[in-house]
């Protein structure tokens, strides 16, 4: 990426412009464009504003960001974020240009995905994040530019490797990143078989502990939430389907027919026969 710079008036920059495919703007994440660039002394930009958003990562160097009222020191490794229609600006310290590789990226989820790696609005900055790892990420993503697969698939790279690095910091979280980790879990697992031991054990915390921060945080019990799930789930394949109702109970997490029958009695108040029954007529 480096070895390809062309010079411009503040930098000397080498850059891809991507056109996303219908494959990458199905997906939650697609990028636009991908570079590098080695600042001039008098480097400076904005104050402006972007259409999309933009992964920074610096390599060497140091300067200051602004965005959202708020000041941040740059230095080697950091990452920051440029928010889409938020007015940012940032510049170089003219004895230690910035050297940095940069990624402007849109979709449904790309502020959940800034999120997983610590940056939002509110936090647009983070120290010491940028690894070797990344930068290869970088490397290969630029020389795969013409395969939409292989783009999408550094891209995502580019994230975990950040996702990665600050593995010590989340865990030292309160609490919140593995009680959404549960809930992801029930959400995508509810059909098969799971219990609330399994799923407390996948998040690294103990059943009892798991169980009352999800009533406190959610309003109710893990179990709760996950018979709510499967009853839903429940109720769509007994109007929407001819499945037996063997099929249905074991389509949504339940061994047997009876078990199955007997949560449904007590959480809709009559049999998941009579359901369907009252729903044909």
């Amino acid at each position: 990426m480096f070895d390809t710079m062309k010079e411009e008036y503040q930098e000397w920059l080498n850059i891809n412009y991507f056109t996303p495919s219908t494959m990458e703007k199905s997906s939650s994440i697609w990028p636009i464009r991908l570079g590098a660039n080695l600042a001039k002394p008098h480097y400076h930009i904005g104050p402006r504003i972007t259409p999309y958003y933009y992964l920074l990562c610096i390599i060497d160097g140091e300067g200051h960001f602004f965005q959202n009222g708020q000041q941040f020191h740059l230095q080697k490794n950091d990452i920051f974020c440029l928010f889409p229609q938020v007015t940012h600006e940032y510049y170089t310290d003219p004895l230690k240009p910035l050297t940095k590789v940069f990624l402007a990226f849109d979709g449904k989820y790309a502020l959940s995905m800034l999120e997983r790696i610590g940056l939002s609005p509110q936090h647009p900055h983070r120290t010491n994040r940028m690894t070797n790892s990344t930068q290869l990420a970088f490397q290969k993503m630029y020389e795969q530019q013409h395969s939409d697969l292989a783009r999408m698939s550094l891209m995502y790279t580019i994230f975990n490797e950040l996702v990665y690095s600050d593995q010590p910091s989340r865990r030292n979280n309160s609490g919140s990143s593995w009680l959404e980790k549960g809930r992801e879990y029930l959400d995508i697992h509810y059909a098969d078989m799971i219990s609330i031991e399994s799923v407390a054990h996948h998040v690294g915390i103990e059943r009892t502990h798991f169980t009352k921060k999800f009533q406190k945080e959610y309003g109710q019990s893990p179990m709760n939430y996950l018979q709510t799930l499967r009853m839903k789930e429940a109720e769509l394949l007994l109007t929407q389907t001819d499945y037996t109702m063997s099929e249905i109970a074991n389509s949504v997490g339940f061994n047997d027919l009876p078990t199955f029958s007997k949560a449904f009695k007590k959480r809709m108040g009559q049999s998941p026969a009579q359901f369907r029954q009252q729903f044909k007529r």
